[in-house]
């Protein structure tokens, strides 16, 4: 019997999101990401003035696109993507030249200075070969994040993209974000 397609994505409502970093400490915790440095992080929108100040708050990670120039501009193919479109870091054929950092357009990728490659988000992929879901969107007490298989049309990501209005990030880049904002 063939595998079925799979394509894996993140939906996430930023009007949910507290600031909590929860997200962030899980995915430090169940990846072992070095002191410093962050595979997602929450960027923070002032606006107004006092006394009709707001302030939002919007997670940010790895898009995991479609078309990722991180995978473009490796020159060992150590930056690949899987065939449900996760895209990873094999550490064995990096090399440090940190181009995929300078062509990845959300600043998502770091360079782990004690082993000498670059990391980012896997979407804790470990995790999602055992059927489970990333530990960010686990872990989050107001369910900002919304992961799921893309190809399955009975998902809630399916649906949330179905019935509500959304925007990807830097779309004229032509990588293909997998990651969609609410709005």
């Amino acid at each position: 019997m063939a595998m079925k397609k799979k394509r894996y994505a993140l939906v996430i409502d930023s009007r949910k999101c507290l600031n909590c970093k929860a997200c962030v400490v899980a995915c430090k915790a169940e990846n072992k990401v070095p002191v410093g440095h962050f595979r997602n992080r929450i960027n923070e929108e002032r606006k107004g003035e006092y006394p009709t100040l707001s302030i939002n708050f919007e997670p940010e990670q790895c898009h995991h696109c479609d078309q990722p120039s991180c995978v473009r501009v490796c020159p060992t193919g150590a930056s690949w993507q899987r065939k449900d479109g996760i895209v990873l870091v094999n550490y064995d054929e990096c090399i440090g030249c940190r181009y995929c950092m300078i062509a990845c357009p959300y600043d998502a990728r770091y360079f782990n200075e004690e082993e000498g490659v670059v990391d980012k988000c896997t979407f804790c992929v470990q995790r999602v070969d055992k059927g489970e879901v990333p530990a960010c969107v686990e872990t989050c007490p107001s369910k900002v994040r919304v992961f799921g298989d893309l190809e399955d049309p009975k998902s809630r990501i399916r649906e949330l993209l179905a019935t509500r209005r959304y925007k990807v990030k830097e779309p004229q880049t032509g990588n293909g974000p997998q990651l969609y904002y609410l709005l």
